[in-house]
């Protein structure tokens, strides 16, 4: 295996363009190539973001016993986490959860459209 300076993280999605579109729309991700239907690939910062849909080899590589969606999800590191939820909220987005406060921070949950979990995360001062 070698390093990289690059996070690479697959979700399985059911229509790859709304994913694509959810991600570069709502959560400032850049749109890097797409082969809608089959495969999109989004990055921010150093998350390289791979929406597999249902005729990608990722998405028919998925065992059935571990095609449900886990508690697994990507975290994005937001400076005011008010303000992304009262943003993300005008355009129309709902929320998986309320605000959680923790020692480290506050977070909130939201879905993209295959249900894949989003956590934008303030860190604690």
């Amino acid at each position: 295996m070698t390093g990289t300076d690059r996070v690479n993280v697959r979700y399985v999605v059911d229509d790859v363009q709304a994913a694509a579109d959810f991600y570069t729309t709502h959560l400032g991700f850049e749109l890097n190539m797409s082969a809608a239907p089959a495969f999109a690939d989004v990055g921010r910062g150093a998350l390289r973001l791979l929406l597999s849909g249902p005729p990608s080899s990722g998405a028919r590589s998925t065992p059935d016993d571990h095609a449900d969606a886990g508690r697994n999800r990507v975290l994005l590191v937001v400076d005011d986490l008010d303000a992304e939820i009262a943003r993300l909220g005008e355009e129309g987005l709902s929320f998986s959860s309320d605000v959680v406060s923790g020692p480290g921070g506050r977070q909130i949950l939201l879905a993209d459209p295959a249900t894949n979990l989003v956590e934008l995360f303030e860190p604690a001062d």
